[in-house]
Parts: C-alpha cells; sequence; structure tokens
C-alpha cells in the first residue's frame, strides 16, 4: 500500500481540495483479500502471453534492425485528459 501511494504521489495523480459546495465526491477503498486454499483462486485472473510472442517479438526486432528495451513496473499509470472534475473521497 505504501507502495501504491507513493508511486501516485510521484506521478502527481492527484490533487489534496476543499470539495465545492455542490460537488459530488465518490468513494474509494483499499481491497485485499487473502486466499487461504486452491479453492479460492477461481476468481483470479491473470492475462499471460504465450511462450511464442517474446520469440516473435525478438525476431521482427532483430529483422527490422531495431532495439528493444525490457523494463520492470511496480505501477503503471493509463494517463487520459478529462473534461470535467472528479472529487474523490480519500481512503482510510
Amino acid at each position: 500500500m505504501k507502495d501504491e501511494l507513493d508511486s501516485m504521489a510521484k506521478n502527481g495523480v492527484w490533487d489534496l481540495v476543499e470539495l465545492l459546495e455542490g460537488a459530488v465526491a465518490i468513494g474509494c477503498k483499499w481491497v485485499y483479500k487473502i486466499k487461504m486454499d486452491a479453492s479460492d483462486y477461481h476468481e483470479t485472473f491473470s492475462p499471460v502471453s504465450k511462450k511464442d510472442s517474446p520469440r516473435i517479438i525478438m525476431a521482427l526486432v532483430a529483422h527490422m534492425d531495431l532495439e528493444l528495451h525490457q523494463m520492470d513496473m511496480k505501477t503503471t499509470f493509463f494517463n487520459g485528459d478529462l473534461d470535467e472534475e472528479v472529487y474523490m473521497k480519500q481512503p482510510e
């Protein structure tokens, strides 16, 4: 949770402001679920690529004389431009 908060602060994800009169803040919360046994894992979804995918990518990079970079990321932000103000309550 600390890593997530630090990453959001570093990326300037929010501005702390007073809620304007008439504005509505949406709620949020941290969600943690401890999975105790194998029967709990029917809800887990993790998209993975087939082992051929990296091979095809590397072959294309070599064929087209491109450069390939690998990065490890703890958190990822998909930034989009909003045309409206969004207010959100802080999680506990």
